[in-house]
């Protein structure tokens, strides 16, 4: 078998959030996690989002909000939950593990709120909790024995083998360990700064200060607006987290521009800039990603897993890309 093709380590952040564009739409969302009792133990995960029209003249308005509050199991499932706007189900979501459950989970007992804030917040659980331990590889050396010493079963892959999960993974990448796991000696990460943009500060909703001990943040942006009788779209992805230095590392960081078609929601075109990946083979994900051009985005939840599959696809993109599916919600916000 040929060896999966190497690109050079993606290591350049995007920097802070451009400028917003007047007619159009942001929304942001967070995923904070924290270990209060320490690794291997139950954590918390605080999520925060906001839709924010910026108008063609006048102050920006706030159209949505949502946060919400998960402790979660070390082997992803929910303990608890919290969230507003609160829901009647909610909380038959205790208990679903996180992962395609999860998902499906959501769906079925959520689905009524598509396209909203917090949607997209509980949505992303799966993702954000799947990655968010990395980030104690920069405070402790032996961060993978002391998981490994908890006899806790691997939550990522096949029971922690990795073999052809996503392109990074694919079968004699430089990612992988003979047996299979990941090989963390190869791993890249880059230091980042604020996604804050000075010039403006309202750009992002209100995000807590992280310092002093491990935590992690998934952090998107999605920016729309029409251009050219045509659906705009730059999206921003990071995870993140502070390290012992006193700045931010990350290990993930997409920047993709789409352009919809807004009377049918057909993806006319997608670029992505994989910014910061932890693999040399991370990057061709990127390139497969043009497989979702022609496709209605509103599906992108559920066609984005079924195209962009195994090898073809990146687990963080895919979750960058099925976030489009709340394109035409937010367009039908925009004004006319």
């Amino acid at each position: 078998m040929n060896a999966p093709q190497q690109f050079p380590f993606a290591r350049q952040s995007a920097g802070p959030a451009p400028l917003r564009r007047p007619g159009s739409i942001r929304r942001t969302t967070s995923i904070d996690s924290d270990w209060p009792d320490g690794l291997g133990q139950p954590w918390l995960m605080t999520g925060r989002a906001r839709d924010l029209l910026t108008p063609a003249g006048g102050d920006a308005v706030a159209l949505a909000a949502a946060d919400f509050r998960i402790r979660t199991s070390p082997m992803r499932e929910i303990m608890e939950i919290a969230a507003t706007p609160d829901h009647p189900r909610l909380n038959e979501m205790v208990g679903v593990r996180a992962g395609g459950a999860s998902r499906h989970a959501l769906a079925a007992t959520l689905g009524d709120i598509r396209g909203t804030p917090i949607f997209q917040l509980l949505d992303d659980f799966a993702g954000a909790s799947l990655v968010a331990g990395w980030n104690w590889s920069r405070w402790t050396d032996d961060w993978q024995k002391r998981m490994a010493g908890n006899s806790q079963q691997s939550t990522a892959g096949k029971k922690g083998r990795m073999v052809n999960i996503c392109t990074g993974f694919t079968e004699g990448a430089s990612s992988l360990s003979d047996d299979g796991s990941v090989d963390h000696a190869d791993q890249s990460s880059t230091e980042v700064g604020p996604l804050v943009n000075p010039d403006d500060p309202v750009g992002w909703h209100e995000m807590p200060d992280q310092q002093g001990r491990p935590m992690a943040r998934r952090a998107r942006r999605i920016d729309i607006w029409r251009d050219e009788g045509v659906l705009k779209v730059d999206a921003g992805f990071q995870d993140s987290g502070p390290n012992p230095q006193g700045t931010r590392t990350a290990i993930h960081e997409y920047r993709v521009h789409a352009e919809i078609d807004e009377a049918d929601d057909t993806l006319l075109s997608l670029q992505v800039l994989p910014l910061i990946l932890p693999f040399r083979e991370c990057p061709g994900a990127s390139i497969k990603a043009s497989r979702m051009v022609g496709e209605p985005v509103h599906g992108f939840r559920q066609s984005v897993l079924d195209t962009l599959i195994g090898t073809v696809g990146c687990t963080h993109l895919n979750d960058v890309l099925r976030a489009f599916a709340d394109v035409p919600t937010l367009a039908r916000m925009l004004p006319k």
